[in-house]
């Protein structure tokens, strides 16, 4: 069997590992033993379903046990899992139900009236089984059976990007794809005696994907405390009680996390959170490790192109600011937009090597080589970010090439414009766009939410923002609004504040 098959990476993980309290869910704990077997139960189930090697199967499901359980029982079917993320709605869930050719989706009770309305008429899909349901429960009603046989460069999974500016595309990723980079995380990030974790992430995601699978690489006896959603209170309690030591975030939650009493409950375990998705103002990094004095934010940087992550801060040698350096086995070069290398500090677009880059993009049916084309250029996957290494191989990021304003000539990137938006204490979070101008072709626009109602009007940030960067930069527009869209993994929406600067004015 191949080397790098994730069904067989998990089953040796178990042998490995044994039967312990492996995950804390909604006060009941669960074996090890217990979450193996019902893997390969649920395998045989869908293998009596008639699935197929290589099917997709789309997983839509609530944060539970049964995410990462049905991820390897699809792994060890020989299938492919698809996930897509509760936050999505009807329309975007059929497309990657339609677009994926799925033949099952699997799902949480709760979503099923969604999943019925976004299956309806796609006849490819053979079944809906959801989690609870007798149907779920006969799936496990199977006699465990063997793996089926994949090779390393069978695709695995079949993820969909956000698809801020369009439909979503899907990358197709294979077994040694995620296996690199299951086991570079590890390498990079792990430190002796960290094992045990609080997830409250998105698992039906790429980020689910890497928790699952670089949990197999662990040397350790990993635990986890597993929330249905975020709630930053009951986030803090979960680490207080269980004496978790580290837990991975998106930005919008640091800020949510920085609005709780931080020091009325004892966190003196945490000693990481890791963060990603979407930048991360320097000003809260900086408040939450003085709030809370044990821990390090740890930033990285990803994509579903790379298998979710491509750099990271190494433990002990994090740099504010940065988002790291590659991983084991990957490099990292800045390039201009005639492909050529660019020097130690200069900014250019992102571009990657590594034995984690996808095999390609997938339109309904098998691989679009004309998009994989347009992305992977002599070997390197062109990104589409906009950053900088520094003379010590750290990764910068400063902005995405296609989010890029051009006012009168001048490069205006919106992170520089959000950034210092977000070191006035009334705002907690700010989004910029550009609008078309007839005089400087684009204007510099910003949409802010302030921490208290009132606490600061428009006039006075477009002054604070202009004391602070370039004449150019400063935007000429500051809208007040209750709270900045974000994705449905949590990244500043900029699709959606476009539409609100098209609005016509009321």
């Amino acid at each position: 069997m191949a080397t790098r098959n994730l069904a067989r990476l998990a089953e040796e993980a178990f042998e490995r590992r044994g039967d312990y309290p492996a995950l804390l869910f909604e006060g009941r704990w669960h074996g090890s033993a217990e979450l193996f077997s019902r893997a390969c139960r649920i395998a045989s189930g869908l293998s009596a379903l008639g699935v197929k090697p290589g099917e997709r199967v789309v997983v839509s499901m609530v944060n539970c046990p049964e995410v990462s359980i049905v991820y390897q029982a699809i792994w060890r079917a020989g299938a492919v899992v698809a996930p897509a993320t509760f936050l999505l709605s009807v329309d975007d869930l059929r497309h990657v139900i339609g677009d994926s050719q799925a033949s099952v989706v699997i799902t949480t009770a709760d979503l099923g009236e969604k999943v019925r309305e976004a299956v309806a008429g796609l006849d490819h899909v053979r079944h809906v089984i959801a989690g609870g349901s007798e149907d779920f429960g006969a799936l496990e009603e199977t006699e465990p059976a063997a793996i089926v046989p994949r090779g390393d460069d069978d695709v695995a999974a079949l993820l969909y990007t956000g698809g801020t500016t369009g439909q979503a595309k899907g990358v197709m990723l294979s077994h040694a794809n995620l296996s690199f980079t299951g086991r570079a995380v590890q390498e990079a990030s792990h430190v002796p005696g960290v094992s045990r974790s609080l997830v409250t992430l998105p698992l039906s995601h790429s980020y689910g994907m890497l928790v699952t699978i670089s949990g197999m690489h662990s040397p350790e006896r990993p635990v986890t405390v597993l929330l249905r959603w975020f709630d930053p209170r009951f986030f803090l309690e979960m680490i207080q009680e269980h004496r978790l030591q580290s837990s991975a975030v998106v930005p919008s939650m640091i800020h949510l996390l920085l609005a709780q009493p931080l020091e009325e409950f004892d966190l003196s375990s945490l000693q990481y959170l890791g963060c990603g998705a979407a930048p991360l103002a320097p000003r809260a990094a900086e408040e939450i490790e003085r709030r809370i004095p044990s821990a390090t934010v740890r930033q990285g940087y990803g994509l579903t192109e790379t298998a979710a992550l491509i750099a990271t801060n190494p433990a002990g040698r994090e740099k504010p600011g940065s988002v790291g350096i590659p991983i084991p086995g990957a490099v990292v070069r800045i390039m201009d937009d005639e492909d050529r290398e660019l020097a130690p500090g200069e900014a250019g677009e992102v571009c990657v090597r590594s034995p984690a880059v996808m095999r390609g993009y997938w339109r309904a049916g098998g691989r679009d080589p004309e998009l994989t084309a347009e992305a992977i250029r002599d070997g390197w996957l062109h990104t589409g970010d906009i950053g900088y290494l520094d003379e010590e191989g750290y990764l910068f990021i400063v902005d995405r090439k296609k989010d890029l304003i051009i006012r009168g000539g001048f490069n205006v990137y919106p992170r520089d414009v959000e950034d210092a938006l977000l070191e006035h204490p009334a705002v907690v979070a700010a989004g910029v766009v550009g609008r078309p101008d007839d005089r400087y072709g684009e204007e510099v626009v910003a949409f802010v939410a302030l921490r208290e109602a009132g606490a600061v009007d428009a006039e006075e940030l477009v002054e604070w923002a202009r004391r602070r960067i370039g004449g150019y930069k400063y935007p000429r527009e500051v809208h007040v609004v209750d709270a900045i869209p974000l994705t449905a993994v949590g990244k500043l929406d900029r699709k959606a504040l476009r539409a609100l600067v098209r609005m016509p004015a009321r």
